[in-house]
Parts: C-alpha cells; structure tokens; sequence
C-alpha cells in the first residue's frame, strides 16, 4: 500500500522546515520561504508533489483562515478613531488602483472579469510585511506609519465586496453579468447583517457558558464550528467559504473572548495558511517566468511606481507633508498576500486561467521580496527627494511634549513606556521620585496619562524630544525597548547631550551587551520578570536608597508573585504574554463620564473583585490616590485605574458604566 498524502505531507513538511531556516538567516519573510517550498516540489518544479483536487481544496481552506485572521484581527474601533484617512484614502486608493490596474489588463486584450480580479489583486497590500517592518523601525506611529495603518483598515475592508464579486464574475456572462453582481451583492449584504446581528446577540452567551466549562478542547471545537459554519452559510448562498470565515472573525473579535480565540485558532491558522502559500507556490510556473522576465520586471516596477504614486498624491490631498505621503506611498507600493487570495478563488472559480495566474503570482510575489529593501530605506529615500522632511518629524513629534513644558529636575527620564517602563515607574513613585516618560504608542500614552502618570508621546531616538523632556536635568535615564539599534541610538544621543548621567538599558538577552556598554551604558540588564527587578534595584541604588531596603522591596515582590509586575497599560498592538496565557493581567482606566451607573455609589457595592478587577488607583481633579478604601464613593469625572484580564476588564468596564 502506498501511503501517497502522508508522502506528501512528509516532502512538504522536509522542504518548508530547510527553506524557512534559510530565507528567514536571509532576513525574508516567511511567506516566501513557503512560496518557494511550493514552487520547488511542484508539479512546475521538481514534480515531487502534483496539482490534484486535494491540493486545491486545502488552498482552500487556507484561504479560509486567512480571512478568518483578517476578520479576527480588524478593529472596529480604530477604524471609527482613524474614520477620515481609513475611509477617504484607503477607499480611494483601492478604487483608483483597482480601476487603473483593471484598465491596463483590458487593453492588453483581458476580459473585464478577469481584468477586475487582476486589479483587485494588485490594488492589495502586505499587512504582515508592513506591519513587521514599521513595527521594528519604530515608525508605526508617525504620520506615514498611521496613514499605513489607515489604508491596510480599508484593505481589509474591501476584502467583503470582493469575496461577492468573483464567485458572480464566475456565473454571469454577456448582458446577465450586471443582474449577477447586484444579485450576489444583495444576497452578500444579508449575510452580512444575518451573520454580524447573530454574532452580536448569540455568540457572547454561547461563548460564556462554553468558558464557564472551563475545557480547552471545547472552547478550541466552538471556534472551529462557528468559522467553518460561517463560512458554509454564505457558500450555501452561492458566495465564498472566505466571505463566511472572514464574518466569523469578525464577529468574534467584538466579544471578550477575542485575545483566547486568537491563540486557540492560532496553531491552526499557522499550519493551514502556511499550506496555502506552498499550494500558491505550486502555481509558479519557471518557464513563463524565463520566457517573459522582462515582461515581469517591468510589470513590477510599473505596478510599485503606480500604486506609490496614487497613495502619495492622496495622501498629500488629505493633508500630509510631503516627505509623510512620498514613505506612505513607497511603504504601500508592493502587493500583498490578499492578492494570491483573489487569484487562488479566481482560479477556482475559472474566471482567469492559469497562464495568467502563473504570472500574475510572479508579479506578487518579486513585489513582496523587494518591499522590505524599500520599507527599510523609506526615509532616506523620501529625504534625499523632500530634504525638509527630516525637520517636519522632528517637529511633529516635539509637539506633544513641548506643549506641556517638561520642567523636571533630578528625575529620572524612561524611554519606552511598555511593560518594563512601568514596572519601573511603579518602584519609583512609592520612594517619591520623580519621573517622566516617554513613548511611541498613542493609546498607551492616553491611558497612562487619563491615570496620572507623566508620560509623553515623543521618539526617544531624536535629540531635541530627550532635550524636551529634561535629559539635561535628569538623575539617570532608563532605556526599555529591546530592539538594540533603537537604544543604540537613544544612547548616543543621551551621552553627547549629558556624557555623566548614568544609563539604564534592558535587553531580549545578552548578545549586544558589548555592544551597548561601549555605547555609554552603564548597566544593560536582561529580560521580562527578573529584568525588571534589577533595573528597579540598580535605579534605586543610584539614586541612593539604601541596599536593605531595595532587597526587601524586591523580596515582597517576589512573595506576591510578582503582582506588581503584572500591573501594565497594554498599547494597541499589545501581544499575549506568552502561549499558556499566564500573566494575562493588566492595567486599564475607566472614566466615569455623566450618566455612568458607578457614580454615586461605593467601590465596595459594585463587587468588582467578585470580577476578578482590583480598583488599584482613583484620579480626581487630578490627585491620584492609590488602592483606595472600599466605602469611598465615587463621583461624576473620577478616573478608576483596574487591574486584571482583559476578559474581566471588559465586563467591569460594561458594569460601572451601564450596571450590571
């Protein structure tokens, strides 16, 4: 008996691990690692694997869960927040790419539906890769990293009319094509309002009672029964399994339970989008690629110039300088992921045939392997064009902290904000020093400050934010962001502006240790729990405590398994601790507006502990008193800071605001 799908399976699993292993030494995303393992077993490459039926339907589901992780991962409330740009230039860039590209395959002499699908295709974007990059350059949050942001929403957005579009393309033809397309876009709307108004009302009870069993595997089996029936309602419609899964993503990312969706389905998602790039690979065919390779490269440089070029003048249009919308223009310039998506239901769909396909994907994909060079030299590409541009960051980015003049003396400055930078903090207050704080991610900063804290939006690797912030006063700085250029850089702006005051740098691990203490460190400590007692303890020693105080100070926290550490603001990209979801706790704030229920009443009747929320701080007027008594009584404009996971915290917040 020959074991022919375990074979595969074997060939696909020894090929992926060593090409994974060698493009990622190489710097390159995964996704093409696992193009590449297909296009090398395929039937177009070393012919160890063919392009059967199986293989078409796991690309399938693949595209499946890709669009379930889309839905499960889009955000609704940052949409409404970023509403203008999200919907203004990632509409218009969608369209306006779409339509050109589309145009440009018509006159080649393609048919509209397939011209329609090329344009979708192209018009797409690589949310993992520029999401990835921005996030390890440190430029999620500048004026082109948030137009990013806004046009990736709408990306994601548009994946809806799309999934509709090509199943109708596929079944209309002649003068019947337009009653199709407006019939799948009704029946497209009712599944939309059927599947959302079911996942609004139904899916939180169901969920509740399912996480009240408190079993793994049946939480684990409710999610894959809720995509996978999604997904079969709108395909029992005549739409796509993918329109279906991305709904159920949707859905579930409005409830509680969203973070542990998330890490559940994430073994799956993994696996099977993994598969879904090596089937796409399957479908790179070399001898087209060899035949028209300068056909190719000019179609990538035409498509990268158009797209750069539409997303520039657009994002000039709705305000941004001109050195912000040229590095969103070259940031978005490459296709994306979706795009193999589109082309994959295309293909199985027969609205385009493989030829086209097979270059298409070229095209895709030479754009993806090019995109990070070009998102990593976006600034000096955009300076060298718009040299004022370097001075207009700058002071964008002193805004924030200048408006609210930083006088401090003998503070201690932290740079970055994040889980270590408020353990910190948290050592620092109760011994009456003094410290300012600043960091990168807007929701953070909101957070922190609606609950007292000094903390200021600024780039801590530009000289004048640290001069804004008092470096030149300050008793000792404290660097906590891992990522080693970024403190490289905050270290050499430090030592040239004040080359005695002592430095602070924590670290992933102790690679750059050398590294960093030839660039002025003064202590670089390791990571997570034990890092941040020591960058507490080295903080409090330079400051002067005695030693016998920091090690019983360092011992309680320890006695209390590290509570204190686990008391964090989380930002808006804030990850799971960890796989087994220990220490899920964190900080929150909740202010008490008009009409709240919680006012009037005492922190003791709302029972919040029985939650699992602890009320760690109250701020009115802005005096912040900490764990506050039980009978006090809370009034209208009182900011309650709380501690504990995000699930509980939700349904607190729903109860101090709206009662139970």
């Amino acid at each position: 008996m020959e074991h022919t799908t375990l074979r595969s399976i074997l060939i696909l699993l020894a090929v992926a691990v060593l090409v994974v292993v060698a493009l990622r030494r190489a710097k390159l995303p995964a996704i093409i690692a696992y193009l590449c393992t297909g296009f090398i077993v395929g039937p177009h490459g070393l012919g160890w694997i063919a392009d059967t039926a199986d293989t078409r339907d796991l690309a399938e589901f693949g595209v499946v869960f890709l669009l379930f992780t889309l839905g499960l991962e889009f955000s609704l409330p940052r949409l409404i927040v970023m509403r203008k740009a999200v919907f203004v230039l990632g509409g218009a860039q969608v369209v306006l790419t779409t339509l050109g590209a589309a145009a440009i395959a018509w006159l080649l002499g393609a048919k509209i539906p397939v011209a329609l699908v090329l344009g979708g295709a192209f018009a797409m974007s690589s949310t993992a890769i520029v999401v990835k990059q921005l996030a390890e350059q440190t430029e999620l949050n500048l004026q082109h990293g948030r137009l990013s942001i806004a046009v990736l929403l709408f990306q994601d957005l548009a994946v809806i009319p799309f999934l509709i579009l090509i199943p109708a393309l596929a079944r209309g033809s002649g003068t019947t094509i337009a009653d199709d397309l407006l019939w799948a876009f009704v029946k497209g709307t009712i599944a939309v309002i059927v599947i959302l108004g079911v996942g609004r009302w139904l899916l939180r009870p169901l969920f509740h009672q399912i996480a009240s069993a408190r079993s793994a595997e049946l939480f684990t089996l409710a999610v894959l029964l809720v995509t996978l029936a999604a997904a079969w309602s709108t395909a029992a419609l005549g739409l796509s399994l993918a329109l279906g899964a991305f709904l159920a993503g949707m859905m579930l990312a409005e409830t509680e339970y969203r973070h542990q969706v998330e890490a559940d389905i994430r073994p799956f998602r993994d696996i099977l989008l993994g598969l879904f790039f090596v089937t796409v690979g399957m479908l790179l065919n070399p001898h087209i690629i060899a035949r028209y390779w300068w056909l190719l490269i000019i179609a990538v440089i035409a498509i990268m110039l158009f797209k750069a070029g539409v997303i520039t003048l657009l994002s000039r249009g709705l305000g941004a300088d001109r050195g912000a919308s040229l590095r969103t223009g070259i940031v978005l310039a490459q296709c994306g992921e979706f795009g193999f998506a589109l082309l994959a239901l295309g293909l199985s769909a027969s609205v385009i045939h493989a030829p086209v396909a097979e270059f298409s994907l070229g095209v895709i994909v030479l754009s993806m392997i090019v995109s990070p060079l070009l998102i990593h030299a976006n600034q000096s590409i955009a300076t060298r064009i718009f040299p004022e541009n370097e001075a207009d960051d700058r002071d964008r980015l002193q805004h924030d902290i200048g408006k609210h003049q930083v006088h401090a003396e003998n503070h201690v400055l932290i740079v970055g904000y994040g889980r270590v930078g408020q353990n910190v903090a948290r050592f620092l207050e109760p011994e009456g020093f003094e410290f300012v704080a600043l960091d990168l991610d807007p929701v953070r900063v909101k957070r922190a400050r609606e609950a007292g804290d000094p903390v200021y939006f600024g780039d801590g690797t530009n000289a004048e934010i640290l001069k804004a912030a008092g470096v030149e006063r300050a008793r000792a700085v404290v660097i906590s962001y891992f990522q080693v250029p970024t403190a490289l850089k905050i270290l050499e702006h430090v030592k040239k502006i004040r080359p005695d005051i002592p430095v602070l740098v924590r670290t992933r691990d102790d690679v750059d240790l050398d590294k960093l203490m030839k660039a002025g460190a003064t202590e670089v400590i390791p990571e997570t729990m034990e890092s941040s007692l020591m960058v507490a303890s080295h903080l409090l020693h330079l400051l002067g405590m005695p030693m016998s105080k920091i090690l019983r100070k360092v011992q309680e926290v320890r006695t209390h398994r590290y509570s204190l550490l686990r008391s964090v603001f989380r930002g808006q990209d804030a990850l799971p601790m960890d796989t087994s979801h220990a220490f899920r706790e964190q900080l929150y704030t909740v202010t008490l507006n008009a009409g709240a229920r919680a006012i009037n009443r005492t922190i003791g009747e709302l029972n919040l502990r029985d939650k699992g929320v602890v009320v760690t701080a109250l701020r009115r007027e802005g005096v912040v008193g900490r764990q506050p008594p039980a009978d006090t009584l809370l009034k209208e404009g009182d900011v309650l800071v709380l501690w504990g996971t995000p699930e509980d915290l939700e349904l607190s917040e729903e109860k101090l605001l709206k009662g139970a």
